[in-house]
């Protein structure tokens, strides 16, 4: 749901009227001067303290005290400034009665300069990629989903900026330095040899990134779906209250209208994680676009390395050769330098399934298995319809029994561990005695199906309902496994029958062929 602009909003904005005014010059050596007094704590300022502050730079020529006076009316009109009675110095009534008054910049038109200061630096997006985020990012969701939303008012003012502190962090560099990638500046400098000094600094850059980004952004989605509307409530009432807490001496919004921020913020954090039922999360497209560039990175390092591998001058080499043809006195044996120097080899294409032992770029493919495929003879004579040649068809039959028999006793061992855990009922991981690798497994892809499932719980296809329950506290322990130990939070697991009949099909299942 997208916030839809007011009347108000859209209107004319009298404080933008100094920027493109015809004496803009003037105007802006005012307001920047007011500006850096205020950076300097100095907030009222009289018209002479102005006008000789704006004097010393030196960028208005014939400029007077009455015109300066003038400015800062003009000003005031626009809402850019605000006034007060200056009465310090008066040392009569008639003096204190004169208008002589003091100007202070207004709030809105702060942030006008310190965006105009901002525009004067930008260079280009910046920008950069920052894993870490993602673990505070979860991090911090998991902590409001284990206090169920309850916090001390300052606590949870404090929670809610660090969170939406990070993810518009996050959103803003992250964006950004994809951007950068895209530049005119960027597509130039794709081009020039120079590039390949910085390709494999990007690449590492960007790769690594995704790879955070792929293995810890589902712990944040399931960390989400945790939080229910009860606690999102208590939450956001924390926050409201921690905010109120701080003494304004203006009223900026009302309580309404902060509370309806917040819950467009969070929707807004929900959608970039998780998407929604029409579009992809921002964070899928985030992914999408960083292996984009990473695509497009080696597409320009191999365009360069064609470039400079065709452009390479080949006189000494030919030189070289010439000098052999000519102290060669005898012509067959000049024949076969040439053959050997200009002769084309004919190519042959073989085919077979690439089966690498490792992804490194760096092996050698002498340290790669062997391929072996049969090659058939183009010959017409052993090669025809009429030879009586004809290839065999492997018999396979051995390989699948073995390979159907290995699934069979990997079904037995799940669906027996499944017995087990559904017989306790109930067990917690610091429960557990040494497992199997496969039950390991099993383990694991519980958690994983009941973190990301609504109400922490899934039904198995046998018909058994798995629900998980998060330690109260974080209170880590070690699995014993057949192939090493597992460290990982103490959950508990809850194992429900929901009819008898479900039950009495798994036991014969156990004692059955599972050919199915």
């Amino acid at each position: 749901m997208k916030e839809k602009p007011t009347i108000k909003s859209l209107g004319n904005i009298s404080e933008l009227r100094y920027i493109i005014a015809d004496n803009v010059t003037r105007y802006r050596a005012i307001m920047r001067y007011l500006y850096l007094q205020y950076e300097r704590l100095s907030y009222w300022l009289s018209p002479e303290q102005i006008y000789s502050g704006v004097m010393e730079w030196n960028i208005l020529k014939n400029y007077t005290l009455e015109q300066c006076q003038l400015d800062l009316d003009q000003l005031v009109s626009w809402k850019n400034l605000t006034y007060r009675h200056d009465g310090t110095r008066a040392r009569t009534i008639e003096e204190y009665l004169r208008k002589k008054y003091q100007y202070l910049i207004t709030p809105y038109s702060i942030e006008l300069e310190r965006f105009l200061e901002r525009l004067e630096g930008v260079k280009g997006y910046g920008g950069s990629l920052e894993p870490t985020l993602f673990d505070k990012i979860a991090d911090t969701i998991l902590d409001i989903y284990e206090h169920k939303g309850d916090y001390e008012p300052k606590a949870a003012l404090e929670v809610w900026n660090s969170l939406y502190d990070s993810f518009q962090k996050l959103n803003q560099t992250s964006m950004d330095y994809i951007a950068s990638l895209h530049t005119g500046t960027a597509e130039d400098l794709m081009m020039t040899s120079s590039f390949l000094m910085y390709k494999d600094s990007i690449t590492l850059y960007l790769q690594d990134f995704v790879q955070a980004l792929q293995r810890r952004s589902y712990r944040i989605e399931g960390n989400l779906k945790l939080i229910n509307g009860d606690m999102q409530t208590r939450f956001f009432k924390c926050v409201l209250e921690g905010e109120w807490l701080i003494p304004k001496v203006e009223e900026f919004f009302t309580r309404e209208e902060y509370q309806q921020n917040l819950e467009r913020r969070w929707r807004q954090l929900c959608r970039w994680f998780c998407g929604d039922d029409h579009t992809q999360s921002e964070m899928f497209l985030l992914e999408q676009a960083s292996k984009d560039a990473i695509k497009k990175i080696v597409r320009s390092t191999l365009r360069i390395q064609e470039k400079q591998r065709s452009i390479v001058s080949r006189r000494q080499d030919l030189d070289f050769l010439g000098k052999w043809f000519y102290h060669l006195e005898d012509v067959k044996e000049a024949h076969k330098l040439a053959a050997y120097a200009f002769g084309i080899f004919p190519t042959r294409h073989l085919q077979g399934e690439d089966n690498r032992s490792s992804d490194s770029q760096d092996i050698s493919m002498w340290d790669e298995v062997a391929i072996e495929r049969i090659i058939r003879s183009r010959s017409r004579k052993r090669g025809g319809k009429g030879s009586g040649e004809s290839e065999t068809i492997a018999d396979n039959h051995l390989k699948k029994e073995a390979l159907r028999q290995e699934l069979v006793a990997y079904q037995k061992q799940e669906l027996a561990f499944l017995i087990e855990m559904t017989k306790k009922g109930s067990v917690k991981v610091s429960e557990l005695q040494c497992i199997s690798a496969v039950a390991r497994i099993q383990l694991l892809n519980w958690i994983g199906r009941c973190i990301s499932s609504e109400g922490q719980a899934f039904y198995t296809s046998e018909g058994i309902k798995v629900t998980l329950y998060m330690p109260e506290e974080k209170h880590y322990v070690t699995l014993d496994c057949d192939d090493g130990t597992l460290g990982l939070l103490d959950y508990s697991f809850v194992f429900e029958i929901e009819n008898q009949e479900t039950w009495q099909n798994l036991l014969r299942g156990m004692t059955g062929d599972l050919d199915g």
